[in-house]
């Protein structure tokens, strides 16, 4: 990565745009390199710029965000990418976090929660909105834990529990590290312990365990 974290906006309004650009470039490590009105273009623009992050739209003529989420996210070589939409059904949290999107975003969340999430991406950490997490949990969790999950959770220490807890509110590694009091590296120590212990593989999955143990 660059000195700067390079961003593609993709969303069919221009008002949009300009108004995410000029959140974006007032932060001194952000830059955006490119914008895109649909899907395609946004392959366009990836062939011919570097990019780090891309915040794409959902629901754009020619081809949808989710539709160019799945594509991009099939090359060799792709950015993270933050799904920012007024939309926050099921279905569409879901299938872009099924593809592989790093984040999933309401616009209405405050410009200094979108610039830590374009940060924090491009850092390797996956963010989701809590409403959202909350939205994907009550999509895919199961009736209730198996005997076997319950143990995994009971069998979590006491710092990975917190850990874990901050994980199903939604928290970024950030996040948990100033409230728990420990350092980022400290952080994904402990959740790649969680990880382990519960058998899963990502954070969304974290989240369902311990709402379905009745602990979030």
């Amino acid at each position: 990565m660059s000195e700067h974290i390079r961003v593609l906006l993709v969303d069919d309004d221009p008002l949009v745009r300009t108004g995410l650009a000029m959140v974006l470039g007032g932060a001194p490590d952000l830059e955006v390199v490119g914008e895109a009105g649909d899907g395609s273009e946004a392959l366009r623009c990836l062939d011919a710029t570097p990019v780090d992050v891309v915040l794409m739209d959902i629901r754009m003529p020619v081809m949808d965000g989710l539709t160019a989420t799945e594509r991009i996210l099939q090359r060799p070589s792709t950015p993270h990418i933050i799904v920012l939409t007024t939309f926050d059904t099921d279905d569409h949290v879901v299938r872009a976090l099924a593809a592989g999107a790093s984040g999933f975003l309401l616009k209405d969340t405050p410009p200094p929660r979108i610039v830590d999430a374009v940060r924090t991406v491009a850092a390797g950490d996956p963010i989701l909105s809590p409403s959202v997490t909350g939205q994907l949990i009550r999509h895919v969790a199961s009736n209730g834990t198996t005997a076997a999950e319950r143990a995994a959770v009971e069998a979590l220490t006491e710092r990975e529990r917190e850990v874990a807890l901050a994980v199903a509110r939604g928290a970024s590694n950030a996040d948990i590290a100033k409230e728990l009091f420990m350092s980022v590296a400290t952080v994904k120590v402990h959740l790649g312990h969680v990880f382990a212990k519960l058998g899963v593989s990502n954070r969304v999955q974290v989240a369902i365990r311990m709402h379905d143990a009745g602990l979030s």
